[in-house]
This record gives C-alpha cells, structure tokens and sequence, in this order.
C-alpha cells in the first residue's frame, strides 16, 4: 500500500484535516499526518477510503446498540482479504472501533469521503457495497442499519432505488461467492436450479423477462464497474484489488449460468 508506507515511513506525509484527518491522525500519529503534502491525489484518496471505510463499518456494526459475532467476524474477513500486516489490521480495527463510538461524525466523514473522492461513482459504489457486506453479514438488515445506510447513500450521491439493487447485487455475491462457477458460498449444495437462476438474474439486476441483449448489457455494465484496475486507479487501495477481482468473478458466473441456461 503506497500511502500506508509514506505515512508511516515518515519520508512523505499528507495534510488531511477534518474529520478523516482527525481518524487517521489518532490511529497513525498526528506528527506524520501533519507533515505538507506530497503525495499523490491517489494516495490521499486511498487513505480516505482506508479510514472511512473500518470506521463507517463499525459505526453500522454498532447501529443496533450491539455488534455482534458475525459482523465481528466480518470486518476481520475484510481485513484478512485485503492481506494486511499487524500494523495495518491494528490500525483497521482502531477505526471500527472509534467508528462505534457515540460521537463519531457519520456526517462529516462522508461529505469529506465525497470531496476527496472526487464522486467518483464507481468508488464511492464499491465502498457501498463493502459496507453491504458487513452489514448483511448476520444474513439481514434491520431497521437502525437500513437507516444509516440509506443516509450514507443519499449523502453519496444513490438514489432509493440504487441502493435496492446493490443489497440485492451484495446478498447474491454473498450467495455467488466460491471456487466453482456455481459452487455458493452459503455451503449448501442442494439449491435448486431455480433458486441459483434467481440469485444470477438478482445478481445481474434484472429480471427474467429481459432480452439477451439486456443480459449483455447489465454484464458489461456491472464488469466495467468493478474493474479491478479501474477501481485502483480510481483510488480504491490496492489491498482491496482482490475483493474487486472477486467480485467481477462472481458477476461472470452469474452470467455464464444465464446464458448457458438461455442457450437450452
């Protein structure tokens, strides 16, 4: 992680006030996040989604007044996905862990997370999804969760309907997720041909009355939204490249069974 190293290395160090600098100074070290800035637009915007993704996890963790095992669990999957070292989980789980605290400034961190993002839709949609991902990880979404991520996707830029379509992309990949094509990750091997042809279909964001060409479309659209490459240099961290390659392998799947399907 280039800007991981420049911070802690101290040989180049970022100017990021506000509520972002405030996390990622009091994980880090103010004296390093002090320095003048020299890094690159992209290494400042990786930092942002570092920070602002752990502490918005855990500030969704803790919307139901207790964060349980499985989102425990959950962010600890991330973690270990995105490969980091102790010095860089210890600084993960310190911003989940100040992101559950009653003064976290949900607010703040996302106008800023926007800002430096530059809205770019397609990052700012990957950090939504990941935060699906720890959301749902107790299989649902209950009330106070649904209602800070429905804030955090007005203040991102989704509409309602947006924000439906990616629950449905991120319950699908979490059934779609595995080593082979139809292999689902919730561990059951005896799901229908029926129940696999909807979780693709939801996966896809269609329904099943759309043409072939329809088919195509949304695959291209979804595939061009997670290239891993493109998200990078978009500014999504580079430890995170492994959750987006999987992510595009699960889309392809979900297509290769639909028009497998179509062609018989």
């Amino acid at each position: 992680m280039s800007w991981w190293g420049k911070f802690i290395g101290g040989a180049v160090g970022f100017t990021m006030g506000g509520p972002l600098g405030l996390l990622i100074g009091g994980v880090i070290g103010h004296k390093l996040v002090d320095k003048a800035m020299q890094g690159s637009d992209n290494e400042l915007t990786q930092a942002a989604f570092f920070s602002a993704t752990f502490s918005i996890m855990g500030h969704i963790a803790k919307a139901d007044g207790h964060v349980s095992q499985d989102e425990i669990a959950m962010a600890k999957q991330i973690m270990d996905h995105m490969k980091l070292d102790a010095q860089q989980k210890k600084a993960a789980i310190e911003l989940f862990n100040k992101g559950k605290q009653a003064d976290f400034d949900l607010d703040g961190v996302l106008v800023q997370f926007k800002q430096v993002a530059h809205r770019r839709t397609t990052l700012l949609q990957m950090f939504l999804e990941i935060q699906l991902h720890a959301a749902l990880a107790d299989g649902k979404i209950d009330v106070s969760e649904q209602r800070i991520i429905n804030k955090i996707a007005q203040q991102l830029g989704f509409s309602s309907r947006h924000i439906e379509q990616l629950i449905a992309l991120v319950q699908s990949n979490l059934g779609l997720a595995g080593g082979r094509r139809y292999h689902y990750a919730n561990q059951d091997p005896h799901k229908s041909q029926a129940d696999l042809l909807k979780e693709a279909y939801e996966m896809l964001g269609i329904n099943r009355s759309a043409t072939d060409a329809e088919v195509k479309k949304a695959y291209r659209r979804l595939m061009n939204q997670h290239h891993p490459d493109k998200l990078v240099s978009k500014g999504l961290p580079e430890e995170m490249i492994q959750m987006a390659t999987e992510k595009t392998q699960q889309i392809k799947a979900a297509y290769d069974l639909l028009k497998e399907t179509r062609k018989q």
